[in-house]
Order: C-alpha cells, then structure tokens, then sequence
C-alpha cells in the first residue's frame, strides 16, 4: 500500500519501482506504456500529437513550459496521450504568443501529469530494459499487487480507430491549385495537412478504413497516408484495404505509420524498437541524394530492413543512429513513403521538401498518362 499527499504523485513501473513527485495537471491514475522524447521544444506539438495515443510520455529535456501554451502550435483538437512527465514545470511562462502556463492546460485537458521526479535516471532505465508500461497517480492504492498486475496487463487497444477522422470531410487548399488529394487519417497531425492545403486545391480527409471504391469515387490526383499511433501489423483491414488502393495506381506519399503500413501490404515486416525513435533530432541518410537530414521523429516501431524485397521497392532513407529502415521507394507503385515526418513542428525543416517531391510524382506521373 503506499499513499499520496494533496501535492504528491507517484509514478510507478511495471516491475514495481517507484517515483515520488508532484502532481501537475489533473488528480487521479492513469496507467499507459512510458516513452521519452528528447526534443528541447515543442512540448504542446508532443502533447497534441495523436501518435501518443496510450502512451505517457515523458520529456529528457529538464525545463518544460517556459514559453507557455500558445493553442495554435497544437497538432491536433484534443490531446490522445495518456499521461506527462517532466522534471520541471514553469509557472510563469514569458513568451508574448503564451495565452496560459502549462500546468493551466494539463488541467483543462484533463492530463494527468507528474514533475520533479529524476527525469535521467527514467530515461536511463527505457534505454536499459526498452519500452515498459507504468502508471501516474495521485490517489491511495490500497493492493499494490493487483495494481501492479494492472499495470503490466495494459495494451494499447484500438489505437487508429479513436485517433481517425468519423466521417470524410473537404478541406480547401490553395485556389491557384489543381490537384486533389485524399489524406487517409490514420491519426494525422495538423501539420501535415497545413502542408497539403498550401499545395492542393482541395484535401479530402479520409476515415482509416477507406476502401478502394471509395477513392475511385474522388478519383484523386495522389493519396496520403498519415501518421498514427500502434503496431501497424494489427491493422489487419487497413493493410488488406491499401493492398487494393495501390493497383488504382494513384501516386501516393506515406508518412510514418503510413510508411509502415503500405510496407507490410506490399509484403515487408514489422518489428518493435527497444526504446523507439521520439525527438527532433534524428539523422537521417537520403540514400539517393547522398545527403544527411536532421528528422523529427515519432514511433516504437520500423519496417525490417531486410524484409524488403528489392524488386518491389529500394530503401531510400537509413537512420544512422542504428541503422535502420526510415524510407522506402517503390518500383512497382508510383510511391514513397518516409519513417520520420516532414511536416515536423516545431522543426527541424530539413525534410520539408519532401512534399514538393510527392506533387512532382503526381505531375510527372499526369504527363505520363497523356503519352
């Protein structure tokens, strides 16, 4: 049994070790799997990032809230995170754009949060032992073992289909345009579609189980697959679904879970990272360009290397931290997809372009069908 003062909050692992800290945001428990992200800004993209979906994610970088919240930096409508640790929470942010602290939102999002608990020697245990479930609480728990038991029996469950988009919905882009797009939300962020509405006429948001027929019916100049959070090889119907839309043949520019998904319809495995990739500051090899980009990052899985079958697609893109997969080209489809994310708020830029690139697909890809 242990309890919490009014102030205090636990943070307690799987295997049983125990955290002792400050409540920050809303009272109560929560039990999610616990990853860090070592980007130094950005905290409110992280918070409101639907990628997070069941997770409680914690932040290496010590200071966190020093610039407040401004509600235009967020990346999605409500935050999909399950809890927030830091080791230090500003109350008095100093920022001009700051419309409330930090603490101030976590409380009305109903996040439940904890601070002051050592933020390095966590990190140093993920690193260690990989990705572990654990829980944030404020409450009295009177039978640690059943709670304990808990903890380690949590799953991420339905992680897409509470991030999706319901229903289709148009989106105006840029009227100087032409093209269409379909975005398929998988859990997309908000700046991936800022990033299509300046290059498109229109954006088609798209619920995750969009079939074939139903893109037929748009009859889109290129499709997008968004971001997301969970295992992509759950997504059994997703998976059977894309292995459809690929033989329309329409360009298509695949974005981290995108990335994963259309790699395992076209054969590829999957496989859990240790501790996952989750920050802004990623190198990345561009293997066809032979130049090195500075990603932002956001997933605990990847596609294997060497599950990809060479006459079906080349890897573009290798994460030179560890060597894996971050890019795939295809051969077969007019396709290409990327682990990390382009659209990265609040940065770094290095990858921005990669959009322009899917918008040449799509032309090069028109001229083509004239001839």
């Amino acid at each position: 049994m242990f309890t919490n003062s009014k102030k205090s909050a636990t943070l307690i692992l799987s295997d049983g070790t125990k955290f002792k800290g400050e409540t920050l945001g809303k009272k109560g428990t929560t039990i999610g799997e616990i990853v860090f992200t070592t980007s130094m800004t950005g905290y409110l993209e992280t918070l409101t990032d639907p990628s997070y979906y069941g997770q409680i994610v914690m932040q290496t970088f010590p200071l966190i809230g020093n610039y407040g919240v401004n509600f235009s930096d967020a990346e999605g409508e409500k935050p999909k995170l399950f809890g927030y640790i830091v080791k230090d929470c500003c109350k008095t942010p100093s920022n001009f754009r700051s419309k409330e602290s930090l603490e101030e939102w976590l409380t009305k999002n109903n996040i439940i949060a904890i601070k002051g608990i050592d933020t390095r020697k966590l990190t140093k245990i993920i690193r260690e032992n990989g990705v572990l479930n654990g829980a944030i609480t404020t409450e009295e728990i009177e039978n640690e073992e059943e709670f304990l038991k808990k903890i380690r029996n949590f799953k991420i469950k339905d992680a897409i289909k509470n991030c999706s988009t319901k229903e289709t919905k148009i989106l105006t882009g840029n009227e100087e345009k032409t093209n269409v797009i379909c975005l398929i939300d998988f859990g997309v962020k908000k700046n991936i579609v800022t990033n299509l509405k300046k290059r498109a006429k229109k954006v088609v948001l798209m619920p995750h189980n969009t079939t074939k027929k139903e893109i037929e019916e748009i009859n889109p100049d290129g499709i997008v697959l968004s971001n997301g959070p969970g295992d992509p090889a759950e997504n059994i119907e997703i998976i059977e679904n894309l292995k459809e839309i690929v033989s329309l043949k329409i360009p298509i520019f695949g974005v981290c879970l995108g990335h994963q998904l259309l790699a395992i319809a076209n054969g590829a495995k999957t496989e859990k990272l240790k501790y996952g990739h989750r920050g802004a500051n990623q190198p990345v090899l561009d293997v066809f360009l032979n130049k090195i980009l500075i990603t932002s990052q956001n997933h605990g899985f990847y596609v294997l290397n060497n599950s990809v079958n060479e006459k079906i697609a080349k890897i573009s893109h290798i994460n030179l931290n560890d060597g894996s997969c971050e890019g795939l080209k295809y051969l077969n489809i007019p396709a290409f997809t990327v682990q990390f994310h382009p659209e990265a708020a609040a940065g770094p830029l290095d990858s921005n372009f990669l959009f322009d690139e899917f918008f040449n697909v799509i032309e090069k890809y028109k001229i083509n069908k004239l001839i």
